[in-house]
């Protein structure tokens, strides 16, 4: 745990600069607009270690595997989004003197990031031979012009003169920190000095269906809020536009810089540099202010329908409106074509591509903070991308449709042979997004039309990838790894088990009250639907009724079980064991039978949660960003307050604390949700199913209150819970009955009810 910025209810700020935290200070000041996103690198450049990063959303490159022995099934290549061409450069110097924060002395160091409108704030004193000079910068990512950044410098001449030089820069010259043999992926395609454009494609890849992309990014400077034009030079995939200024004592300048960043996805390479131009135009018409407060004002939409406010702990307050912040910064929802990166726009690990988070921890938050229509989108997501989900499935000789570990198009592209062979669980997770969508919103028209289409895909996977064990009379899965990923090659994984199941049984259910386009579309046959509840009927699922618990794998018991207590001084370990030893621990990276009991909660009964809960846990180490929320969440539920606080914090500050000691590689952004269900699901309680909406509200000792809005059918609903009573308001939406601990209460619109807590 390390904590680097100071904690306040709204911003993440620091008055200290140390280069040994460098890399983790970008990954947390990082910004976005769900279009593109920037770490926090410095505008002015800084020669020691860091990572510059800039990232566009959908844009990638197929990186060919590089394996060892080569096995069949594996993929061709590892997707992986790329290291965009750089576009904040400013260089500066003064009086012939490079400001860099690695070499040049300086003061009063300050860095924040507003999270009310996602605006990075930073400023220092530079101390030069006979001079100082104060510099300020502000950045933001426009979401009014989604291909628009600003950038804005201000000089301020504290003690002697200074002549400035700034050196504004486009520098496509980038690679990723993780290419194969520092592998360049741009390729320029020209340089217009005029034009204040540079225009790169990504090199030729030999892959079917994936495209090259071509960006152009275009630049344009104020001074003191007038347009302007410095001297150009372009050298190949770089662009330089240098002003000059002198300043006496106490005098001041500020320059602004304005980019648009416009790719392919969305403009022809021909056409871009016209769209660029019109849209910089659109920019510029509007001072840097002006497209700050229209910025902002849609920030405060946003927020006026997401904030969880918390009163009585300001580390907890910061910590979740941190993630929800990042969150919306990476995916909004407003493009159809994207979905949420575990990464997002903030490092290049794990390539940048969609995963199984998306539909276990971004979709049941996403519900409520959202409109349905975003929702849907991830939906529809899944169902555009079946024919590589077909694909998938017959590399591994298996019929039906198997969903990708890890994608940007449907194909799996993920190197590592436990994850593509074996992490099937995830054939299940991403379906189950189906039910959640439709029992939340209560719109069943998408599981009875193009979901059927999903459902019935991947039934028809299961079906084949289960074995029937004549010797126990039992359909088994062999071969997998889990939600724990620090077990691989396990047979009957309880939680993959359970969820092939319930997948096979939802499908069945569902496919009677399909249309009749959809019935006739996927032409399930009589043979199927009896294979099918067969299997249904007779699934193996490991249990040990001594113990009370549902066992994680055939030979999980068989293990040297002891709590994480006795490692304390080894922890990480997965930075300080070798992964044999890993494999061969009863150490639980994250949830794993506990995963499935939180998915299908009210299959199990309070003491089977419990005695679950009290097994696994003290063997879960918790390194995996997905992990502590939904132990968080079960715990609450159980009524381990200390516990389910514990590890709320946890999730919540899982970043802003380093706990695994890993962001340094980038935030855990499709685990940021998790902050939100632990509130949410966990201290409120909520719950949604058979048509009800419930809650069983807590408030953390610490705490004095706390209170959430969330959508629901139409509806906008507040809840407020304190320590002596708990209020439910319908602000907006048709009259409602809810249930709340225990007891159905009716909701009218403009009204409150008060309860007990």
């Amino acid at each position: 745990m390390k904590r680097i910025f100071e904690v306040d209810p709204w911003k993440v700020t620091s008055h200290i600069f140390n280069p040994e935290d460098k890399r983790l200070q970008e990954s947390m000041t990082a910004i976005g607009n769900d279009y593109m996103g920037i770490r926090g690198n410095f505008e002015e450049g800084y020669s020691a270690d860091g990572l510059q990063g800039t990232y566009l959303a959908g844009v990638w490159f197929p990186d060919k595997t590089r394996v060892g022995w080569w096995k069949n099934g594996y993929p061709e290549y590892f997707g992986k989004s790329l290291n965009a061409p750089s576009f904040i450069n400013v260089e500066i110097t003064v009086n012939g003197e490079r400001v860099d924060l690695a070499k040049s002395k300086f003061s009063d160091f300050y860095l924040s990031l507003d999270m009310h409108q996602g605006l990075l704030t930073r400023s220092y004193v530079y101390e030069g031979k006979d001079v100082k000079v104060k510099f300020e910068f502000n950045r933001f990512l426009s979401n009014k012009i989604k291909e628009a950044a600003l950038i804005d410098i201000k000089a301020t001449v504290l003690e002697g003169s200074a002549k400035i030089k700034f050196n504004a820069k486009i520098d496509s010259n980038v690679v990723n920190e993780d290419s194969n043999y520092d592998e360049h992926f741009w390729q320029p395609l020209g340089e217009d000095g005029e034009g204040r454009t540079v225009q790169v494609i990504t090199k030729p890849n030999p892959y079917e269906g994936v495209p090259q992309f071509t960006v152009l990014l275009k630049q344009g400077l104020k001074a003191n809020g007038e347009k302007i034009e410095g001297k150009v030079t372009t050298t190949t995939g770089v662009l330089s536009e240098t002003v000059e200024v002198e300043l006496n004592e106490n005098d001041t300048y500020e320059l602004e810089k304005d980019v648009v960043v416009v790719t392919s996805r969305d403009v022809e390479p021909a056409e871009q540099a016209k769209k660029a131009t019109d849209l910089l135009d659109a920019v510029q018409s509007e001072s840097f202010v002006d497209n700050l407060a229209d910025h902002t004002a849609i920030w405060e939409k946003r927020w006026e329908q997401s904030d969880i406010v918390i009163a009585g702990d300001e580390a907890a307050q910061q910590g979740i409106r941190f993630n929800i912040l990042q969150l919306f910064m990476t995916y909004y929802g407003e493009d159809r074509r994207l979905n949420v990166g575990p990464k997002g726009f903030t490092g290049e690990k794990y390539g940048g591509a969609t995963y199984w988070d998306t539909e276990a921890y971004i979709v049941p938050m996403y519900l409520a903070v959202t409109k349905p229509e975003v929702t849907k989108a991830l939906l529809e997501y899944r169902h555009e991308q079946l024919p590589g989900a077909y694909h998938n499935a017959k590399q591994q000789g298996l019929k039906g449709a198997l969903f990708p570990m890890v994608t940007f198009n449907g194909i799996e592209c993920h190197n590592e042979w436990e994850i593509t062979f074996e992490e099937i669980h995830r054939n299940a997770d991403i379906p189950f997004a189906i039910y959640q969508y439709t029992n939340y919103t209560g719109d069943d028209s998408y599981v009875k039309d193009e979901g059927m289409d999903v459902l019935v895909g991947t039934a028809r996977f299961w079906a084949d990838r289960v074995h029937f064990s004549k010797r126990k009379g039992k359909y088994m899965i062999h071969g997998v790894t889990g939600p724990n990923e620090y077990e691989n090659n396990v047979n009957n994984n309880w939680f993959t088990n359970t969820m092939a199941r319930w997948l096979i049984g939802y499908t069945l259910e569902r496919l009677p009250k399909a249309t009749a386009e959809a019935q006739k579309r996927v032409a399930v046959t009589d043979e199927e639907k009896a294979k099918w509840q067969d299997i249904v009927d007779n699934m193996y699922l490991p249990e040990d009724k001594e113990l009370g618990i549902f066992v994680q794998h055939d030979t999980f018991l068989d293990k040297d079980l002891r709590p994480v207590s006795e490692i304390e001084d080894q922890r990480p370990i997965n930075q300080n064991w070798s992964w044999d030893k890993i494999l061969r621990s009863p150490f639980i990276k994250q949830a794993d039978v506990l995963q499935g009991i939180y998915f299908l909660n009210d299959h199990y009964t309070m003491e089977q949660k419990e005695k679950n809960f009290d097994f696994y846990e003290p063997m879960t180490v918790h390194e995996s960003s997905l992990s502590p929320c939904i132990h968080s969440i079960l715990a609450a539920e159980l009524g381990k307050k200390e516990k389910a606080v514990e590890l709320y914090e946890r999730t919540a500050r899982l970043d802003l604390d380093n706990y695994n000691n890993d962001t340094v590689d980038g935030l855990h952004i499709t685990s940021m949700s998790g902050s939100w269900l632990a509130i949410v699901q966990g201290f409120a309680g909520m719950r949604y199913d058979a048509d009800h909406l419930k809650f069983n509200p807590f408030v953390p000792d610490k705490w004095n209150h706390y209170s959430f809005k969330l959508n629901y059918r139409g509806r906008l609903i507040e809840v407020y819970a304190d320590h002596k009573e708990i209020k439910v308001s319908l602000l907006k939406g048709a009259d409602l009955e809810i249930i709340v601990k225990g007891d159905k209460v009716q909701l009218k619109e403009g009204e409150t009810q008060c309860l007990k807590a």
